[in-house]
């Protein structure tokens, strides 16, 4: 499926709508989408009204850094796994104050790849100050599609979340 730029811009104005209606604010830690998520929360006019922060860590050391995730995890599971996305929310959540998050991390290619995560694979993990929800997932394409298919699996993610539903249900 091709994802667009006008189904990300939907998405994120629904999400916009959502959070305003609850008081709510969201933060974004990225590491593969470079940003795509905040950029598109941030097309919605208003959106400072909900959007608290976005965090573009691409290396594991502003990983460390910005958000604290440990550096043991990068020697143990790797940039691209679980724990690392969750370590990014929690930080996303404490640096930012933001009652909702989303982290992701993974490989948009085209290089890059291994044999436990290829191109494609991305981690999701979203939070909203009491649960917590990740998912691995398997992208198609090429680097701009994969980025823009994660953009849209965070959005889509987050809805359920604000909705009280599981993110990982789509």
């Amino acid at each position: 499926m091709i994802v667009n730029e006008q189904d990300l811009t939907r998405l994120a104005a629904e999400l916009g709508q959502r959070l305003q209606v609850q008081g709510a604010q969201v933060s974004t830690a990225e590491s593969c989408t470079g940003g795509g998520i905040a950029e598109a929360i941030t097309r919605i006019p208003g959106s400072s009204a909900w959007f608290e922060a976005g965090y573009v860590t691409y290396s594991n050391g502003q990983k460390n850094k910005q958000l604290a995730v440990p550096e043991v995890l990068f020697a143990t599971v790797g940039a691209v796994s679980r724990e690392v996305v969750e370590a990014m929310v929690r930080g996303a959540q404490a640096q930012s104050g933001a009652r909702y998050a989303v982290a992701v991390s993974g490989v948009a290619g085209p290089d890059g790849g291994s044999a436990q995560a290829p191109v494609g694979t991305v981690w999701l993990a979203w939070g909203d100050g009491e649960q917590l929800c990740s998912a691995r997932r398997q992208f198609a394409g090429d680097r701009g599609e994969i980025r823009r298919q994660t953009v849209e699996a965070a959005l889509q993610g987050l809805l359920r979340l604000v909705a009280q539903e599981n993110p990982n249900a789509g």
